[in-house]
């Protein structure tokens, strides 16, 4: 099946495709976060991949490979994270996110990493990606929760929404 799967770097001109599916995705972002990302993939900060699926003439996923993550375990130890993964509705359970997930390892691998991170939401949403990452041998950080990246401590109350997560860790 990943035959059918083509994964290619994208530039800055090229973030529209990725802001295409995003919307088309329901995942809405505002100007800011796609103004930073444009800004990171220039400075080499952040690295975007798409996937093409033969049966579409456009890109059906994308994935970001954040080089200088903010959440702080990653940061001091120099771990990459795989971040806002997004494939559309009729291309999901086709292998596309384990293709990019795969192509963001063999990235970081080539710059010399010997880990990688990512995380999930931890509503029934992120169900599929909870499972996908798990089987593909990402692990507990062992750090608990966090939202926004940042820790949460026994008896905080924080919202159940997209920034509550639980960081993974992968080593390569």
């Amino acid at each position: 099946m990943q035959e059918k799967i083509k994964i290619k770097a994208v530039s800055v001109e090229e973030l529209d495709y990725i802001k295409n599916i995003s919307l088309e995705n329901k995942s809405y972002k505002d100007k800011s976060y796609w103004d930073l990302c444009a800004k990171r993939l220039e400075s080499g900060d952040l690295s975007a991949f798409v996937a093409y699926h033969e049966d579409a003439e456009y890109p059906v996923a994308y994935g970001f490979l954040n080089w200088k993550p903010k959440y702080r375990v990653y940061e001091q130890l120099g771990i990459p994270e795989i971040q806002d993964l997004n494939v559309l509705p009729d291309f999901r359970r086709q292998g596309i996110a384990t293709k990019l997930i795969h192509t963001c390892e063999e990235s970081a691998r080539k710059k010399g990493h010997t880990d990688i991170g990512i995380s999930f939401g931890l509503t029934r949403e992120y169900g599929h990606a909870q499972r996908l990452y798990i089987s593909l041998g990402f692990v507990p950080d062992g750090f608990g929760v966090t939202y926004d990246r940042e820790y949460v401590t026994h008896g905080q109350l924080r919202a159940v929404d997209d920034d509550l997560c639980l960081m993974l860790v992968k080593s390569l």
